[in-house]
């Protein structure tokens, strides 16, 4: 009998490096990216590149570390401010107000909540008697307020909704992943997403490393998908929970891709035993040698699969009613690297309907240095705002006849 020899590390590398040139080139013929300059305060200044046709403005700056955004039931943007990288609880919530469609801008930054503890994302739901609620996403709970059009504060404490492990960074288990994401869904239900533990290893806690799901009150919590690393991003569309999801550090510096899922309710998508490359699934040799723990061909393929340690946040899905070169397509904000060097990620990435990435907007990492880094994108008055934690602005990118030169 034959035996048939799985891939080893170096041969996925080499495979994967092979597929990732092969998109690389295909990405060149299908866009051409053209640089526009911006200019933050204090004199910075560098290049962004868009496709021919798009141009950027800085929306609004002087932000700490700008995370997720969401518009209110109003029509308000609201974004999160997590201050800076360590555990805190200095974090804000802000809402930007006075859209200039002409400048591309917002007047006014407004504080709308302060001192919070890593405020990673916020979503906005109503409920059965038609009251409005703000969710927050901290590291240690998810709270909600009672909203109401125009406020500029909540008038009405928070309820606590579901408690998180809070070891922050001192993690009795390894210290990784701050951040929790809240998404309302379109089923009526609120997803909730919590990083793992740790690089890799068998979680003690049955909560991290998966995406969650409950009642909007926090009634009937369970898990909704497992073996997810860190799901930063979340988006509903079309009845579809798509997340955005970053692989482990120990395969070298070519593995695992990070990858972009539509999540099937109940499914385990591998994580620490099962790793995705390219196009295909393979056990972990250090946690599922032979796939003896776990059998990987079980374990659903991405939607998307990206360059390995470009970590993938937020994303956006645009319809019909898109600008042309966005209709019908995903954008993903690519966060980039913790090794700079890398090169990796420091973009937005454009996914089309069978999975395929190519670069849409570049230009946070040039000539060696980091000037930004994406985090989240969303819809905006023909075109999409985006966050950058590392420059503490927020871009709006549109269409040149849409209006604006």
């Amino acid at each position: 009998m034959s035996h048939r020899r799985r891939p080893g590390p170096a041969s996925t590398a080499l495979a994967a490096l092979l597929l990732l040139s092969l998109q690389a080139a295909a990405s060149a013929r299908a866009l051409t990216l053209k640089p526009n300059r911006v200019t933050l305060s204090g004199g910075r200044s560098f290049e962004l590149n868009l496709p021919e046709g798009f141009a950027v403005r800085v929306a609004a700056q002087g932000l700490r570390r700008p995370r997720f955004m969401a518009l209110s039931p109003d029509g308000r943007l609201f974004v999160t401010d997590m201050y800076n990288m360590a555990d805190n609880e200095r974090g804000a919530v802000y809402v930007l107000e006075g859209f200039d469609p002409v400048a591309g801008s917002f007047a006014r930054v407004v504080p709308y909540l302060k001192r919070l503890r890593n405020p990673n994302s916020v979503a906005f739901f109503k409920d059965v008697d038609g009251a409005a609620w703000l969710y927050v996403a901290l590291t240690d709970r998810l709270v909600r307020y009672r909203y109401e059009a125009g406020d500029d504060a909540p008038k009405h404490p928070p309820q606590t909704i579901t408690t998180f492990p809070d070891y922050g960074l001192n993690y009795k288990y390894g210290g990784w992943h701050l951040t929790r994401t809240v998404l309302a869904g379109g089923d009526g239900r609120v997803y909730v997403s919590v990083g793992s533990s740790c690089n890799a290893c068998a979680e003690k806690e049955d909560v991290r490393a998966s995406v969650l799901v409950m009642e909007p009150d926090g009634k009937g919590l369970r898990a909704y998908a497992r073996g997810l690393r860190n799901a930063v991003g979340m988006k509903w569309v079309d009845g579809r929970l798509f997340v955005t999801n970053m692989g482990a550090d120990h395969l070298g510096d070519h593995i695992p891709a990070d990858t972009m899922h539509a999540l099937e309710e109940g499914r385990d998508y591998g994580w620490p035993y099962c790793y995705q490359s390219g196009p295909r699934v393979f056990a972990d040799a250090k946690f599922n040698p032979r796939g003896r723990k776990k059998p990987c061909r079980t374990v659903p393929v991405a939607h998307a699969a990206f360059d390995a340690h470009s970590s993938p946040l937020g994303l956006e899905y645009f319809g019909e009613n898109a600008p042309a070169g966005l209709k019908g397509s995903f954008l993903v904000a690519m966060h980039g690297s913790g090794k700079p060097s890398l090169g990796r990620g420091y973009s937005v990435v454009r996914v089309g309907s069978k999975g395929a990435a190519e670069d849409f907007l570049t230009g946070f990492r040039a000539g060696g240095k980091v000037r930004g880094r994406p985090v989240d994108v969303l819809a905006y008055e023909g075109g999409f705002l985006l966050t950058d934690d590392r420059a503490g602005a927020v871009y709006y990118v549109f269409r040149r006849q849409d209006g604006i030169e």
